[in-house]
């Protein structure tokens, strides 16, 4: 079996799904989407035509993924985020054709109830609190929290806040890698 889905779940015909693929209840996969090799797909998921989703993606349940977002590899969706895909929608005008991209980058997670605002891209790594509204791009390895969303720090590639010392270097705890802030921007020191 190349992937799992559900007897509950809705999977249009023309998506492309990879192998190792659990769709669960009530989730429906809309045309011409693509969901990469060991993705994690939870229960009451939309997932909408065109968009990309890249190798071991975890989106949790209630989450909306709309036309015009790209997640890259090993990104995190939490429970019920979401995201938008127009600034102004109205109900009576129709702006199909003006949906902004936006990318999440690899190993990127957004916590549960998070709302991307459309056009803002989520960098390498970044960690997007429980709640948070993202009304602008945010760096690698960025922890923001909040309504409007703010940066209060810097995360390692295993989630774990990054303290910095006079050097401008840091180590994280759990996987020893080391990391350097320079001109605010973090980079893991191979």
């Amino acid at each position: 079996m190349e992937y799992y889905a559900h007897h509950t779940a809705v999977i249009d015909e023309g998506c492309s799904i990879g192998q190792g693929v659990k769709i669960w209840h009530f989730s429906h996969i809309m045309p011409n989407s693509v969901i990469g090799p060991k993705c994690n797909i939870g229960q009451n998921v939309v997932i909408s035509p065109n968009v990309k989703l890249g190798t071991n993606v975890k989106v949790q349940n209630n989450v909306s993924i709309y036309t015009g977002v790209i997640c890259e590899d090993d990104v995190f969706l939490g429970p019920s985020m979401v995201f938008t895909n127009v600034i102004n929608p109205r109900s009576a005008v129709n702006r199909k054709s003006e949906y902004s991209k936006t990318i999440v980058k690899k190993g990127a997670s957004i916590g549960a109830n998070a709302t991307i605002v459309c056009g803002n891209d989520i960098g390498k790594y970044a960690l997007i609190g429980a709640g948070a509204v993202v009304v602008k791009s945010i760096p690698d390895y960025a922890l923001v929290v909040g309504n409007p969303s703010i940066q209060i720090g810097w995360v390692s590639e295993y989630g774990h806040r990054l303290e910095f010392n006079d050097e401008n270097r840091a180590i994280c705890h759990e996987s020893k890698e080391e990391y350097l802030l320079k001109n605010n921007t973090v980079t893991r020191i191979k």
